[in-house]
């Protein structure tokens, strides 16, 4: 046996039987292959070690002089002298990836064109799968008494007292009595608390899906039965869950969560911005009695080991998470819910590109499972699935209790006088105050982050670009610096021009969230104005906290950003005016009608979701253009009937498939000569009845320095795309120094 490698622990290396979940399928010395998270094209051969091994066991296994991990993908191909074949070093303690799931790797890589070693390494993202099971502290109500009791130790007891006995790690117990960790240690010392040992990753608490929900209005009740009937045929099948804005689709797809439960299978909830999160758990906590495990960036890596084990071994009922917890290792998925499915924020733009909307589909085919699809505003593709019968329909026309939608109107900004510099209209300004003498809150939506997109000097007319990459650096003047949205670079605001080095010209050009909350100060003193900006935040906790106290009423004013559209839930708010409707209009993007109506009718939503009636007001130079009225009109099947047929007529999908192909190179001829040459040996993709366009410099055309070109792939419906773009890459020889990336059914074009 090889040496261990010191990263892993030497328990693991012991000459004992295979860790076993599961029966051997093969025996000892058996050839078996092995896909390794490592870049190589193919999984390699290796003899089971000690005990057999089983088909989807986790080993680490010797490639070169290093260990890696990687899963048993079936029996070995031989071909070659097997007594120089190495051997398994280890089986890991976990369960062996089921059947269902290698399969879901291997179509959702076959379908994104992605190497098969790059979609295992989604597979098993959490740290700390090759440990052996660890141990932590708790602590727990001891038998002894303290010496002498303090005020800071009586909270210690009590809080053991009221939980009874369940155990609390020590950071847990100090922040719930509001004590250092040295008082419960000390009380250790006495025997008043007992100090144990337990294993680190043990199962979430079980949730009840027998609980009472909320009560449900007589249409809601008709759309969960609708979902549960799905759930009980035990197939597969996908639900699009149609609801406007406040007519309760959560309340609804919880109750799907509740009849997958009761059949003992595990449920998936997708949501777009997980980490503001906060009021949805909640209401699982209410709704299932316990959290659901989650799955996502804002948790700790301790969290996430904790939960794909758990997921793994069916110590995880629900889980809540981002796009990426599709690929966690569910023993029994019965269940994915995608809530607001629209959103563009489920489409991974690097890295292994995929819609996680598609995938959770994929995915739920395989498993024999139900998908529900919710959204205010669906997506077209979803839309005209619905259309089509290949997804089943559940509408919700109505807001939930008293509330109503808000009553929509365009304030004409051609009519309107608004002095240079500002972006309020004296129309949404008199609105605003109203609702602040009133008591009420509005939110002035405005999609851009910063202070200024556009950073110009007046002398000489120079804008401030990245160093890395072709784009304007966005004033961030809460941070007193200068920020490139495409790769991160920041830097402080210059005092003098980079270019002509006038001092005192550099002006703030066009506005941004920050400008806007400086603007609603000085028209608004007595207000109370909050700004909500991803970037203005350090941590998901910070935000999670800003948005509670907003929803606690504690701004009159909300500044925010399309983050702010996405499903939150403020009671006092009536008032919404969208600082600049057209924003979206414009440009080359195909999606651009659907992103602006399916963005404006969701941060149009967030006002009057309680008793006290609401209003959208749009600011907007093109009242009659066609999205515009669509929005005022609220006659949404019009819209997407209408899209529809725009994008029928031009093959652009979901009526055609596309691919977008982004070459990238240090120096930009090396890029355009590999985009010329493709062009050129176009052939496979003529044969398919394709057509490729391009190649063409990327709208931003440097990002972190390396130059990109894009080509794009259109093709009919029934192309068998994928094949035909696999073919003509595979039969040009491009340069090493190139980097390639394929992007089937593109959501971004930049």
């Amino acid at each position: 046996m090889a040496d261990p490698d010191p990263a892993f622990p030497g328990s693991l290396f012991d000459e004992t039987p295979a860790y076993s979940y599961a029966p051997a399928d093969y025996a000892e010395g058996e050839l078996v292959s092995v896909l390794t998270t490592q870049p190589l094209d193919r999984p390699l051969d290796y003899k089971a070690p000690p005990g057999g091994v089983a088909d989807g066991a986790f080993v680490l296994v010797p490639l070169g002089p290093r260990l890696v991990m990687g899963v048993v993908w079936g029996r070995g191909r031989g071909g070659f002298d097997l007594s120089k074949a190495r051997g398994i070093n280890a089986v890991l303690p976990v369960p062996p990836m089921r059947e269902e799931m290698r399969d879901f790797l291997e179509k959702a890589g076959a379908y994104t064109l992605t190497p098969m070693p790059a979609m295992l390494r989604l597979a098993t993202r959490a740290p700390g799968l090759t440990d052996p099971p660890s141990m932590r502290k708790v602590y727990r109500m001891g038998e002894g008494e303290p010496d002498r009791m303090t005020d800071a130790r009586s909270r210690v007891l009590a809080v053991l007292e009221e939980f009874g006995g369940l155990a609390f790690t020590l950071k847990e117990l100090s922040e719930a009595a509001g004590v250092t960790s040295s008082v419960i240690k000390g009380l250790v010392k006495q025997g008043a608390v007992s100090e144990e040992n337990t294993p680190r990753d043990l199962p979430y608490p079980t949730l009840d899906p027998s609980l009472p929900g909320k009560a449900l209005t007589e249409a809601q009740e008709a759309a969960a039965d609708d979902l549960r009937a799905g759930l009980r045929a035990g197939s597969y099948g996908t639900t699009l869950l149609r609801g406007i804005t406040g007519s309760g689709k959560t309340e609804v797809y919880l109750e799907a969560v509740a009849a997958a439960l009761a059949q003992g299978r595990q449920a998936l909830v997708l949501l777009p911005e997980i980490a503001l999160s906060a009021e949805f758990l909640t209401r699982v906590e209410q709704r299932f009695g316990a959290k659901p495990a989650e799955w996502h960036s804002g948790v700790t890596m301790t969290e996430r080991r904790r939960t794909w084990k758990m997921v793994a071994e069916g110590g995880a009922q629900l889980v809540v998470g981002a796009r990426s917890a599709l690929f966690l290792p569910f023993r029994d998925l019965g269940l994915i819910v995608v809530d607001e499915e629209h959103d563009s924020s489920y489409k991974q733009e690097d890295g292994v590109l995929y819609n996680a909307r598609d995938m959770a589909v994929l995915r739920a085919s395989i498993a024999g499972a139900q998908v529900v699809l919710a959204s205010a505003t669906p997506s077209l593709e979803s839309w005209v699935n619905a259309q089509a019968g290949k997804y089943r329909r559940v509408d919700l026309k109505s807001r939930f209790g008293a509330a109503v939608l808000p009553e929509m109107k365009a304030i004409d900004m051609r009519a309107e006088e608004v002095p240079s510099g500002q972006w309020i209209s004296p129309a949404l300004r008199q609105a605003v105050n109203q609702r602040v003498e009133a008591g009420e809150q509005s939110l002035l939506f405005l999609n851009r982050r910063g202070y200024a997109p556009v950073t110009l000097c007046r002398a000489c007319g120079h804008q401030i670009e990245c160093p890395q990459c072709d784009a304007r650096m966005v004033e961030h003047r809460f941070l007193k610096r200068l920020m490139c949205h495409q790769c991160g670079e920041n830097m402080p605001v210059p005092e003098t021009c980079p270019k002509c080095e006038a001092e005192g010209t550099l002006a703030a050009v066009g506005p941004g969230v920050e400008r806007l909350t400086e603007e609603a100060t000085a028209l608004f003193p007595e207000a109370r104005i909050a700004t909500l900006s991803s970037d203005l935040f350090s941590s998901a906790r910070a935000l999670k906290q800003a948005v509670a106290t907003i929803a606690g009423g504690g701004a009159d004013i909300i500044v925010g950003t399309q983050l702010v559209a996405k499903g939150h839930n403020f009671p006092a708010l009536t008032l919404v005016g969208v600082i600049d409707s057209d924003l979206g209009l414009h440009g080359s993007d195909m999606r651009a009608a659907e992103k602006t109506f399916q963005l404006m009718r969701q941060v149009a939503g967030r006002a009057g979701r309680a008793d006290k009636p609401g209003q959208a007001l749009m600011q907007t130079y093109q009242p009659d253009h066609p999205v515009i009225r669509a929005i005022l009109s609220g006659d949404e099947e019009e819209f997407w009937n209408a899209e529809a047929e725009s994008r029928h007529q031009a093959g652009m999908p979901p009526f055609g498939r596309m691919a977008g192909i982004i070459l990238s190179a240090e120096q930009a001829d090396v890029a355009m000569a590999a985009g010329m040459e493709l062009a050129r040996h176009d052939g496979p993709i003529r044969a398919a009845g394709a057509v490729v366009y391009g190649p063409a410099p990327a709208p931003i055309a440097r990002v972190r320095g390396w130059h990109r070109v894009r080509m794009l792939v259109k093709a009919p419906k029934g192309v068998a795309l994928q094949r035909a773009v696999s073919d003509w890459v595979a039969g040009v020889r491009l340069p090493k120094n190139l980097r390639l990336a394929i992007d089937i059914d593109p959501q971004s074009f930049f």
